[in-house]
């Protein structure tokens, strides 16, 4: 079994609807790193040198690699990541090998057998 490891930068206040949606689409957990930040094309804005941005949270999920891109889009969908600039931004990179994960393997293998 090969995995992908999927990494979601969201709005604090979208991680738990991420969280929720990306179980709901075959994710069997996730890592969470609070109080990420992050800068994109434009410069945050400041009020007398306080940063306005809303503060991140980084989304870890190792996935099996037949799902990784259906989570990828709900992630997206749910983050609202096309609607407006700023709102996130998610990604899937390859998982050359892992260990610890032998229950998720019980736990996935039939499920993928079903999509294969």
């Amino acid at each position: 079994m090969h995995f992908k490891l999927l990494i979601a930068l969201v709005e604090d206040d979208k991680t738990d609807s991420v969280l929720n949606a990306a179980r709901n689409a075959g994710a069997t957990g996730a890592t969470v790193i609070s109080q990420a930040r992050g800068e994109g094309l434009k410069k945050a804005k400041t009020f007398f040198g306080l940063s306005l941005e809303t503060q991140r949270d980084m989304l870890l999920f190792l996935v099996e690699e037949h799902m990784s891109r259906s989570i990828l889009e709900t992630i997206s969908a749910i983050g609202e990541f096309d609607n407006k600039p700023g709102t996130g931004i998610a990604f899937q990179i390859d998982v050359e090998d892992a260990v610890g994960i032998g229950q998720q393997i019980r736990e996935l293998t039939g499920v993928v057998e079903e999509k294969l």
